[in-house]
C-alpha cells in the first residue's frame, strides 16, 4: 500500500477499482490545517484526466501493469484481429477504442506491446518509430513552400502523414506513432 505522500508522476495507482497513472502533483500546507496533495490522475482505461485532493489518510494499491508481446494481424469489418506472439492459433480482437489511435500506423504481422490490467488489455504500445512504403504521393510544384513546404501522402497502412515535398510514392519513410510525424526517409 502506498501512502498520500508516495504518490508521483508516473506512477500507476488503483483509485476507484480502475488503473490511474499520476500525471501532476504537489504538496497543499494550509495555516492550522494538515498537510494534502493536490494531483492530477489520468484514468489508463477510459483516458479521462481528472483533479482529485488526497489526505494523509489516504492509501492507495499500486496497480500491476503487464506488458506482453502481440502481433497484429489484420483489420476486417472494423474488427481489429491480434494473435498471442508464439502462437497464431490464439486469436482475438480488441476493440476500436482501444486501438484506434495507432491502427493506421501498423503493418499486418507487426509485433507490438499490450498492456494488461487484471488480465485484460487496456492499451496498445506501437514501436515509437515505424517504417511505411509511400503508396500515394501528389507531385511537388517548383516553388511551392509557401506553405511551408510540406505536403501529404499516404503510406501502405492508408493513412496519411505530412512530409517534405521531395518524398515521392515509392519511397520508404519513417514515422514516429506516438506525434504522427514524418521523421525521415529510410535507408533503402
Amino acid at each position: 500500500m502506498l501512502n498520500y505522500n508516495e504518490i508521483k508522476p508516473g506512477k500507476i495507482i488503483i483509485f476507484e477499482d480502475q488503473p490511474y497513472v499520476v500525471v501532476d502533483f504537489h504538496f497543499l500546507r494550509m495555516q492550522q490545517r494538515k498537510p494534502v496533495v493536490q494531483s492530477k490522475i489520468k484514468n489508463l482505461i477510459t483516458g479521462k484526466v481528472i483533479e482529485k485532493t488526497f489526505q494523509p489518510s489516504d492509501k492507495f494499491e499500486e496497480a500491476e501493469i503487464v506488458m506482453k508481446p502481440i502481433k497484429y494481424l489484420y483489420t476486417h469489418k472494423g474488427e481489429h484481429w491480434f494473435c498471442e506472439k508464439d502462437n497464431p492459433a490464439a486469436r482475438f480482437k480488441i476493440d476500436d477504442a482501444i486501438v484506434s489511435p495507432y491502427i493506421d500506423l501498423i503493418k499486418q504481422n507487426s509485433l507490438i506491446d499490450a498492456k494488461l490490467f487484471n488480465e485484460e488489455i487496456i492499451e496498445i504500445v506501437p514501436p515509437i518509430k515505424v517504417e511505411l512504403k509511400v503508396v500515394e504521393a501528389p507531385p511537388s510544384t517548383k516553388g511551392n513552400t509557401a506553405q511551408g513546404g510540406n505536403k501529404q501522402v499516404k503510406v501502405e497502412t492508408g493513412a496519411m502523414i505530412n512530409t517534405p515535398l521531395f518524398v515521392n510514392e515509392g519511397d520508404v519513410i519513417v514515422v514516429n506513432t506516438q506525434t504522427r510525424e514524418y521523421v525521415e526517409r529510410a535507408n533503402k
